[in-house]
């Protein structure tokens, strides 16, 4: 049997590009020439094109199949492994259409990591304050992540400090500054009381506390305006204060 390039890949449901392709690549041996010149290829080409189309179809990449060679007809390994490989990506896939559903059953941003996206639906967040949980979702641990993200989904009680701070102008002078700072540590401190993980929220960050305190307060300073990245660095200070007086914190 003798069969001209295009009637060998129409015959393994390829393209003539693929075929030449498959011989610049060393996974398809070049055919014998009629004497006018024209390629005549053979059944066993066929075969090897087949099986070269089969296992691209099922996802090998041209490299793996180079590597399989020619004899093994049943590339056990190489199955297997192509199995678990695509059984992850399943996996991805059923997760990120489920995330997608969500995000268009809810409408919520798509800046904000699933962690956080659920907490989003119910309080609509200001902007300085979902960018502001977006940088902390790339910088916290399994554990801060859990425990802002349950701090999220409560309801969020009215406290005129955090007021005064919202409405804090870039302008606010010395004493306006500490006495905002100053207001905000028994909100702080009772936050903590009620979700003692907020306390230690960077304890498990994946590039270490250093790393995630300063990439914070570097957040603070780009997202909020000077006098409330000010207050926030001043309250920082307090709460350390506080921390070690154990007296001047809310009773349980």
């Amino acid at each position: 049997m003798a069969w001209s390039t295009r009637e060998i890949a129409e015959l393994a449901g390829t393209s003539l590009r693929a075929v030449r392709h498959y011989h610049e690549v060393g996974l398809l041996d070049e055919p014998v020439r009629r004497a006018n010149g024209y390629k005549q290829y053979g059944v066993a080409h066929l075969v090897r094109l087949l099986r070269i189309k089969r296992l691209v179809d099922l996802g090998f990449s041209l490299s793996q199949i180079a590597e399989m060679g020619d004899a093994d007809d049943h590339p056990e390994e190489a199955l297997r492994a192509l199995d678990a490989e695509l059984a992850a990506t399943i996996e991805r896939l059923q997760r990120a259409r489920m995330e997608l559903g969500f995000i268009l059953k809810k409408s919520v941003p798509t800046d904000l990591p699933p962690e956080f996206a659920t907490a989003a639906v119910d309080a609509p967040m200001a902007d300085a304050e979902r960018s502001f949980v977006t940088v902390m979702s790339r910088v916290l641990g399994p554990k801060g992540t859990a425990a802002y993200a349950d701090l999220m989904r409560k309801p969020v009680q009215d406290d005129p400090a955090c007021d005064a701070f919202a409405q804090l102008p870039a302008d606010a002078d010395e004493r306006t500054r500490a006495e905002v700072a100053e207001a905000l540590v028994a909100y702080v401190l009772e936050l903590w009381r009620q979700n003692p993980g907020l306390s230690t929220l960077s304890a498990d960050a994946p590039r270490g506390v250093k790393y995630a305190k300063k990439t914070v307060v570097s957040a603070f300073q780009e997202i909020y305006n000077e006098a409330q990245a000010d207050v926030l660095g001043r309250l920082g200070v307090l709460l350390a204060e506080a921390r070690r007086t154990p007296a001047s914190r809310p009773a349980d």
